[in-house]
């Protein structure tokens, strides 16, 4: 570990420099990656300072101990000593922590897509209640999110809903929840009282800028209709809906939730957008992760990740073991000790994976 700080200095000292150059700036890209890094090492640098004084100051009462005659002395160095000691493995966990490379990723906005899965009305009706979980949730930490598209059922539910959330590492907190959601209740229309099984997927993806991802005009096919919506919604008067066919991947997406066109196109090129970022991104961490399998889950969206369980008021998940016992206020969006508990889970399994690499 040691020899690792000691090359993040080296590395700490020649993005000081970068940073100085006037030139950086003029490469917003580079510029934007060179200060994620120098944030990064600056606290990983700030750590190690503090390590370095711990062992330096265990090596000094050590030889007081040896050499001091004075018994008050030899007393207060041996009391010093005990709580170096005691710092000394709590500041080496936090330096393994800080030692894994911030992800990029975790700072982006995001796009969410909940789809009612097997279960019909009721499932319809619990991709709803999940769309208000994670909007109470985002209202909770202060994040702004916007509907891009809604396909609504005649009992209240949706078949389908998209919605971006921003805001501060968005994408850090959220990207555990791909997967498939399993919910267990009496439905509203039950006479009997019996519990039924539905499950709902949902999808999250990381929000492209148009320079991260390149695609090409000719492989896009732009299609515009007459928006429909249920219940004889009076919506299909003007060609409002887009649907874009990106051609080399078979991704479509349909955008029908504002009456402008225009409007309904910029939003349709942001869902394709995030939809081949996250494609691309998927293929780099199938690669990466080829060789061990990550604890949490590989994201997959046939994934069954959660179960909801309403007679209980129980929340698990499968990914981890974790069983909380308060599902009313975790709809009410207080997500964050499930949240926080899949973040620290995904950064011990990498910090394993870290520890074998440097071992074999």
């Amino acid at each position: 570990m040691l020899k690792k700080l000691e090359q993040m200095a080296q590395r700490f000292a020649e993005v000081n420099e970068e940073i100085q150059n006037p030139d950086l700036v003029k490469d917003p890209k580079k510029y934007k990656e060179t200060m994620r890094e120098h944030a990064h090492l600056s606290s990983v640098m700030e750590a190690y300072e503090e390590y370095k004084t711990v062992l330096q100051g265990i090596e000094d009462a050590k030889l007081l101990i040896t050499e001091e005659e004075d018994h008050d002395m030899k007393e207060m160095a041996r009391e010093e000593l005990r709580g170096l000691e005691e710092q000394q493995p709590v500041l080496e966990d936090k330096i393994k922590m800080l030692l894994i490379p911030p992800d990029p990723l975790e700072e982006k906005n995001i796009i969410m897509e909940i789809r009612g899965g097997t279960g019909g009305d009721e499932a319809s009706l619990f991709a709803a209640d999940l769309f208000r979980m994670y909007t109470r949730y985002a209202d909770l930490k202060g994040w702004k999110y916007e509907v891009m598209d809604a396909n609504e059922t005649e009992v209240g539910g949706y078949k389908e809903i998209s919605f971006s959330i921003s805001g501060k590492y968005v994408y850090g907190s959220m990207r555990y929840e791909s997967g498939v959601h399993r919910v267990q209740r009496v439905p509203e229309t039950e006479t009997q009282g019996r519990v039924h099984t539905s499950a709902v997927t949902v999808a999250v993806l990381p929000e492209a800028e148009e320079t991260e991802i390149d695609i090409k005009p000719e492989d896009v096919r732009v299609d515009v209709m007459r928006a429909g919506g249920p219940g004889g919604q009076c919506v299909n008067t003007t060609d409002s809906a887009v649907r874009l066919t990106h051609i080399p991947t078979g991704i479509v997406v349909i955008q029908q939730d504002e009456k402008s066109q225009i409007k309904n196109k910029a939003k349709a090129w942001r869902v394709l957008r995030a939809r081949l970022f996250d494609l691309e991104e998927s293929k780099k961490q199938a690669e990466r992760s080829a060789a061990r399998k990550s604890m949490v889950g590989s994201g997959d969206r046939s994934e069954r990740i959660r179960t909801y369980n309403f007679p209980q008021n129980r929340v698990t998940d499968h990914r981890i073991n974790l069983t909380l016992y308060k599902l009313d206020q975790f709809m009410q969006g207080t997500m964050d000790e499930m949240i926080d508990a899949l973040c620290i889970y995904a950064k011990e399994e990498q910090l394993k994976g870290n520890a074998a690499s440097l071992t074999s």
